[in-house]
């Protein structure tokens, strides 16, 4: 399975754990933190860590502009709001200093991934539609209260 959420019952008496699902996780692809300003984070991990990190990449559809911080192992994913509307704004109000906003996780199949997740009791965030990512693939998000209060993205590959 997914996740690791609480076993305990929800409110609608759903149990997760309950059910056979064939493993669908595959490798992190990323962690995603949100910050605030976007050129400040992005010299903390090129110049005090050495690490390297990509161009600004806006993401209009998802009100963020990202740059990712490539690792041997994974990505981190940097995200600042882009636009009136931005999905993280609220998240970066309340956590000035920037904090981690979701983790994503690999999967071969995403609406395979979705149908699974939705049949068993996750809730899947939006229209529950795929949308492209950062990355050019296909993703969604499912919710935190289902996952230990972490907001999840799959991410097809």
């Amino acid at each position: 399975m997914l996740w690791i959420a609480d076993a305990s019952p929800r409110k609608d008496g759903f149990r997760f754990g309950q059910g056979e699902f064939e493993k669908m996780i595959g490798r992190l692809n990323h962690v995603a933190i949100a910050v605030k300003d976007l050129d400040a984070a992005t010299a903390v991990y090129r110049d005090t860590l050495g690490a390297k990190v990509t161009e600004p990449l806006p993401q209009p559809e998802h009100g963020v502009t990202v740059v990712f911080v490539e690792l041997p192992n994974s990505k981190v994913e940097l995200m600042s709001p882009l636009g009136e509307n931005s999905t993280i704004q609220g998240f970066v109000d309340k956590n000035p200093a920037g904090g981690i906003h979701h983790v994503c996780y690999e999967v071969d199949d995403i609406i395979a991934a979705r149908d699974q997740m939705k049949a068993a009791g996750a809730r899947v965030l939006g229209t529950g539609e795929p949308k492209i990512g950062a990355h050019g693939k296909p993703v969604i998000f499912l919710h935190p209260k289902d996952f230990l209060g972490t907001l999840v993205e799959l991410e097809q590959v």
